[in-house]
Order: structure tokens, then C-alpha cells, then sequence
């Protein structure tokens, strides 16, 4: 008998194309992809004293830290604005996008004993790294926006603008592109395994050449083109300019860190379908 006309109620095969992904199996998924957001927060916050608490603390932290150093020891501008609204700004975006590379960088190492017992689509582990980072950022954002009451109630001179309306867009963006370099990533550190140490330190030196610490507009002119080449930059210039006011904001530089993420998350896509399919033999 021919396969169609055996009444299966689910047939396995492989996948036929690298841009294939399987999006009717990722929803027939959804109660699993869930599942990993929930493993994620319980495995994070077990045994802790402070739990979800972290969620402030390490922001406000970074922030203190930034403030006293960036901010008082080595004056570097902020646009007029005060420093720890500046800094927490940058803080926030950065944090979203460098949590779901970082993580996601390292999704088939960290399951492959999942991976090689049961079938699921394998893009609903790093789906569900993403979208459990986004509950962080929220809660982050939350933050954030109660530091601005705070300020606006104390006259301090800032303002949002229109640019607020493209928030949701910079929100995807973080993600597509943190999801897009994370899966080459992962993929890559199947067979060398050295990559995965150099994410952890790599994502720290990459954020000094965003705006995070400091203005595009404060750069010295023969760097700004090379700090506007991070896809991050144009982001995190967007964002201040949204929520604060103060931020150099172009469609071109918005322009290219669409194009940049979205070429990442295709290549990221097609390097990910065609690694998935021997990786267990190689982790």
C-alpha cells in the first residue's frame, strides 16, 4: 500500500529543503514550546533566595555601576539626559538582545540528550529561549518606565516622541536578530567547540561598540562609522530617541538593521535546517 492511503495520524519524514521549517509542526508544538519557556524561568530561579527579584536587581545594578564609572569617573556625555535613565535605556535593549544569542547560541549542546530520544521540531528550543527572554524584557521595561515617572515627576528634561509607535518593531528586531546569530552560532559550535567560550566574553566587548555607554552623537567622527556598522546601534539610538527624546535616529541606520537581521535569521535558518539533521553524531 502507498504511503496516502494508509490513514497515518502523523508521518516523520525528512526535511526536503533547508528553508523548510516546519511551522504547522512548531504550532502543533505550541504546549511544548511553553513547556521550555517554564523549564526556563523554574531551572534559572531554583533554589534562589531572591527568585524573579533578579530581574530588577541585575538592571539596577549595571545601571549604578555605569553611572558611577561611564558617568562620574570618566564624564562621557549622556545628551543632557540624566545618566541613569540613558544608561537604563541601553541597559534594557542590549540585555534583550545579548540574553537570546548568548542563550540560544548554545541550544544544541545543552539538549542533545533531548534532542537524540524524542522528535520535535527543533526550532521551538530556541523559540522558546526567545520568548521567555521577552517576559524578562518586559518586566525589565517595566522598570524602565517607572524610573521615567520618576524623573518626569522630578523635571527632569526629557521627552517621548513619535518614534514610541515603532517600539514593537525594535522589540522584533532584538529578537529576529539575536535569534539569527545565535542559531549560526549554535550550529557551528557542534564541531568547534571553542566558539562557545568566545560568545561569553565576545557579547561583552561587542556592546562597547554600540551606544550603550555613550551618544553616537559624542563618537568621534572617525569611529561613527564603524560604531553605526553594529546592527545594535541603530536599535539602541532608535530606542532613546522613542522613550527619551535624544538619539540620532535615520531611517537609514533602521533601515540597516533590518536588512542586517534579516539576512542573519536566513542564514541562521539554513545553517540550523542543515546541521539539525547530523548533529548527534557530532555533539
Amino acid at each position: 500500500m502507498s504511503k496516502k492511503s494508509q490513514n497515518w495520524d502523523f508521518i516523520i519524514e525528512p526535511q526536503n529543503s533547508l528553508f523548510d521549517l516546519n511551522l504547522k509542526d512548531v504550532w502543533r508544538y505550541r504546549d511544548l514550546l511553553w513547556m521550555f519557556v517554564k523549564r526556563d524561568f523554574v531551572s534559572f530561579y531554583k533554589q534562589t533566595i531572591l527568585g524573579p527579584l533578579w530581574f530588577f536587581i541585575q538592571p539596577v545594578f549595571t545601571t549604578i555601576i555605569y553611572t558611577f564609572i561611564f558617568g562620574g569617573l570618566a564624564n562621557l556625555s549622556t545628551d543632557s539626559l540624566p545618566q541613569p535613565l540613558f544608561y537604563m535605556v541601553g541597559i534594557t535593549t542590549w540585555n534583550y538582545f545579548s540574553d537570546c544569542i548568548t542563550k540560544t547560541s548554545t541550544v544544541f549542546k545543552d539538549n542533545a540528550n533531548i534532542f537524540g530520544k524524542v522528535y520535535f521540531p527543533r526550532l521551538i528550543m530556541p523559540l522558546s529561549i526567545v520568548t521567555s527572554n521577552l517576559v524578562r524584557f518586559a518586566v525589565q521595561m517595566i522598570l524602565m518606565i517607572t524610573m521615567m515617572g520618576y524623573y518626569a515627576w522630578n523635571g527632569a528634561n526629557f521627552h517621548m516622541t513619535w518614534a514610541i509607535t515603532l517600539f514593537p518593531l525594535l522589540v522584533l528586531l532584538m529578537a529576529l536578530l539575536g535569534l539569527g546569530l545565535g542559531l549560526i552560532i549554535t550550529a557551528l559550535t557542534t564541531k568547534y567547540r571553542d566558539l562557545a567560550f568566545l560568545v561569553t566574553f565576545g557579547i561583552q566587548l561587542l556592546m562597547y561598540t554600540t551606544t550603550v555607554i555613550y551618544p553616537l552623537s559624542s563618537a568621534p567622527a572617525k569611529y561613527k562609522t564603524m560604531i553605526s556598522l553594529n546592527p545594535m546601534t541603530g536599535i539602541i539610538e532608535c530606542s532613546r530617541f522613542a522613550f527619551l527624546g535624544q538619539g540620532q535616529l535615520t531611517w537609514y541606520t533602521l533601515g540597516y538593521s533590518t536588512v542586517f537581521t534579516l539576512v542573519s535569521l536566513i542564514l541562521g535558518i539554513i545553517i540550523f535546517n542543515k546541521t539539525e539533521k547530523t548533529f548527534v553524531d557530532t555533539v
